[in-house]
């Protein structure tokens, strides 16, 4: 088995275990893994990239427009003045348009994840993750027990995702843990490890940022590189902010997960023939650092 087949083998499995994500075969022979209505973390599983667009803005038509057009979508809540009140109307004006309702937070706390999954979220995106003890808080609130520590309340994501809800969720939550940091990187495997992480990706502006390495600098390239071994190495999946690493990248046969990217039919937003519909272009701040023309490949001198 070739290795990429073997990693998404080991990812799917891991994921499937720590959820419980699996229904008894006819006959009791064996178990086979239950379909999600989670759309894009059942993509992920069969080894395929997904790609979002971002709504950072409370804009019902535009939002209800772009989900039918992508595997998810990021609500962007650290880096927006998005309320939650915002997201709980827009998820509620066309919930099964397509893209999946996924929210990056500001931080891990109970609050703030209990909010984005009762609303209808599902999946949450915690940002600067250093060390375990972040990413334990993310897996603790975002499932219900006996896996995690959600509590029970109202909140339209029942409604929205059937009356099941409570006993289907868990295995159609998202856990996405983004590392930023030097301090993350070093810990990267410890924090992949963590039980109920999903998807580990790098916010690949802010490691450059914090490190002070161009994305084509080698050594920016050999933490990128590093992380990937060791999120793999924990059987998790693996990905990054900048979808210009979807394609032309020594690792974008094993990275899955991106924000912003291309559509998944070639519609293309309003607005971005100016910049010859270049749908693949990174969300605002991700781009930064690149040299023109590059891309973000390794081995393009240091800067």
């Amino acid at each position: 088995m070739k290795t990429r087949q073997l990693a998404i083998v080991l990812m799917a499995s891991t994921i499937l275990c720590m959820s419980g994500s699996a229904q008894q075969r006819p006959g009791g022979q064996g178990t086979a893994p239950a379909k999600l209505y989670n759309t894009a973390k059942q993509k992920l599983l069969d080894g395929k990239q997904v790609f979002s667009f971002t709504q950072s803005k409370m804009d019902i038509e535009d939002y209800c427009e772009r989900a039918k057009h992508y595997d998810f979508a990021w609500f962007e809540m650290q880096h927006s003045t998005l309320e939650f009140k915002d997201v709980e109307a827009m998820i509620g004006a066309c919930p099964h348009a397509g893209a999946i309702p996924m929210t990056r937070l500001p931080d891990a706390q109970e609050w703030h994840i209990q909010h984005a999954t009762d609303i209808g979220a599902l999946g949450v995106i915690i940002p600067t993750v250093d060390d375990v003890e972040r990413a334990r808080e993310a897996v603790k609130w975002a499932r219900f027990p006996p896996v995690a520590r959600r509590s029970s309340g109202g909140g339209q994501g029942g409604r929205i995702w059937g009356p099941n809800y409570r006993q289907t969720v868990n295995d159609n939550m998202l856990v996405v843990i983004m590392i930023e940091t030097p301090t993350g990187v070093a810990n990267a495997y410890d924090i992949a490890s963590v039980q109920g992480v999903d998807v580990v990706i790098i916010g690949n502006n802010d490691l450059s940022s914090f490190t002070g390495f161009p994305q084509n600098d080698d050594r920016y390239q050999a933490m990128v590189t590093k992380i990937h071994d060791d999120v793999v190495r924990a059987g998790k999946i693996f990905g990054q902010a900048n979808a210009s690493y979807a394609k032309g990248h020594p690792l974008s046969g094993d990275s899955f997960f991106f924000q912003n990217g291309p559509s998944n039919d070639g519609w293309t937003p309003p607005g971005r023939g100016g910049r010859g519909g270049n749908v693949s272009a990174p969300p605002e701040g991700e781009g930064e650092g690149l040299a023109p023309g590059r891309g973000p490949g390794r081995g393009q001198g240091r800067q």
